[in-house]
């Protein structure tokens, strides 16, 4: 691999693969939000360490917090002030990280002092409107540096400006975004008097607000939903000590998609149908699409069907859509046609998901269908190509599982990767030359 291709292995066996992934992205950062506004020092294990979360930890750093990492032993310990921010001014660095970019926004707009928050030429191009209007209407001044409702911006938070005696009410659009409804939920701790979130989209919930959720009462912190509404009351506030953060289960489903591909067998360390994390959803869409999957006493496994062969499938993804991409991978190899609904609002994502999808199927001879908010695929044989990724990290990791069954599949700038798991094409490597 070079730092502008890695080609990819084409197998002639099915695979037998036993892997260990890195931790969560998206519970990593929650996590490193939780520390910074509890009250004394959180012990975080399982972190993972990429792009993002080196972003979210260097803003935190910017911001004066204490910040002890390991990144062999993947801990990271933060030192939280109840909600206080340590400095009253500065600027921060959130990089491509979506979750930075929406977290640390609503954090500074909610505390004392200006602050500036830039970004990667990527992340300026995301939205970030939905949230600026919400956090003014609080009280806080935003000012884009740029584009307006684009990062970057200056933001001088309300400082407890907001009257004690009341919870505050707002109202959210999260069609766009379900991380502008995560900050929000994230940073109610430091609104003393509460705080109601009332949704004005047809969508209310999904996967990762659920993964907030979960994780905010995990460390003390009570959210109610009512199926439109969410409220976090007065007085909440979030416990140091430990938190252990589980195995990225968006990594592990290109492992199993390998399975899936090539009629093998892969085990990824760790993940269990206990994890919180929406992706799991993924590995039942590989059961209706043939495979089995059960657990073992190492992790999950998936056993794809005799051959690799696939049966079509139309699913709707809204709520996993980080695996758009995977089964679109797959999507050639099944015996009919694949389509993939209500995936719109990936557009909106590191690239033009569904244009990149169609694009990308389109070069290596695969016959596809773009919409709105959909895509159709049909059954295929890939030619060899250079596979391009537009910097997005899942378009590399998710396409080259391509090359596991064509031959001639290239990956360009496979180190985009370095997202969320920077070890990828390492791993990919060792596991298909083993």
């Amino acid at each position: 691999m070079t730092d502008n291709r890695y080609k990819v292995h084409k197998l002639d066996k099915p695979v037998d693969w036993i892997v260990e992934v890195p931790g969560s992205k998206s519970m990593t950062n929650r996590a490193l939000l939780m520390a910074a506004l509890a009250d004394g020092r959180t012990t975080l294990k399982g972190v993972l360490f990429s792009d993002d979360s080196r972003n979210f930890l260097g803003s935190l750093k910017s911001l004066g917090f204490a910040v002890d990492i390991d990144e062999g032993a993947r801990m990271v310990s933060v030192t939280g002030l109840n909600g206080k921010i340590p400095v009253t001014e500065g600027e921060i660095y959130v990089g491509s990280a979506g979750t930075a970019a929406r977290f640390l926004t609503a954090m500074l707009a909610m505390a004392e002092g200006s602050f500036v928050v830039n970004a990667s030429e990527q992340m300026k191009k995301r939205p970030m409107k939905p949230l600026f209007d919400v956090l003014t209407d609080m009280g806080a001044e935003i000012t884009c540096l740029e584009s307006e409702g684009f990062l970057p911006v200056r933001i001088k938070g309300i400082g407890g400006r907001m009257p004690e005696h009341e919870m505050r009410h707002v109202k959210l659009d999260i069609s766009k975004s379900t991380q502008f409804l995560s900050a929000l939920m994230l940073v109610s701790p430091m609104i003393k008097q509460g705080l109601h979130i009332e949704i004005t989209s047809e969508r209310k919930d999904g996967s990762y607000i659920r993964i907030t959720r979960r994780m905010m009462e995990q460390l003390g912190a009570r959210v109610d939903f009512d199926g439109t509404c969410y409220t976090m009351e007065s007085g909440i506030a979030y416990t140091c000590g430990s938190y252990q953060i589980e195995p990225d289960v968006s990594a592990a489903c290109y492992f199993y998609a390998a399975a899936a591909l090539t009629g093998g067998r892969t085990i990824v360390k760790n993940v269990t149908w206990e994890c919180m994390q929406g992706d799991l959803k993924f590995i039942k869409l590989l059961e209706q699409m043939g495979c089995h999957a059960g657990m073992t006493p190492e992790g999950l496994a998936v056993q794809g069907a005799e051959g690799g062969r696939l049966k079509g499938i139309t699913v709707d993804m809204k709520d996993f859509s980080d695996q758009a991409m995977t089964l679109a991978a797959l999507a050639p190899y099944a015996d009919e046609t694949v389509r993939i609904e209500n995936i719109g609002h990936i557009r909106l994502q590191e690239s033009d998901r569904i244009h990149a999808i169609v694009t990308e199927l389109t070069r290596i001879g695969v016959s596809c269908e773009e919409e709105e908010d959909a895509v159709t695929i049909y059954p295929g044989t890939p030619k060899p190509a250079v596979i391009q990724t537009y910097d997005d990290h899942r378009m590399a990791m998710a396409f080259a599982l391509i090359g596991l069954r064509t031959e001639g599949i290239e990956i360009a700038d496979p180190m985009c990767c370095r997202k969320t798991f920077e070890e990828y094409f390492e791993v990919l490597e060792k596991l298909c030359t083993c």
